[in-house]
């Protein structure tokens, strides 16, 4: 079963929005990832992922990002 989360990321437009989320879906265990302006809304396997693991992904493109 799926768990859903919103991540804030701060600073973040569209165009970087799809590219996380892009990268976010290449994670295992990862099912969707939908960006919005300043947040993506990310439906994963927590029994495969932390939430400390989705935010290492973000910030690993330099932004500012914790769970809303």
């Amino acid at each position: 079963m799926n768990t859903r989360i919103l991540i804030g990321v701060r600073g973040m437009n569209k165009e970087a929005g799809e590219r996380i989320s892009q990268l976010l879906l290449e994670v295992d265990g990862v099912a969707k990832a939908t960006p919005d302006e300043g947040q993506i809304e990310v439906h994963y396997d927590p029994s495969r992922l932390t939430v400390m693991d989705l935010l290492r992904v973000v910030r690993g493109q330099g932004y500012l990002a914790g769970m809303l």
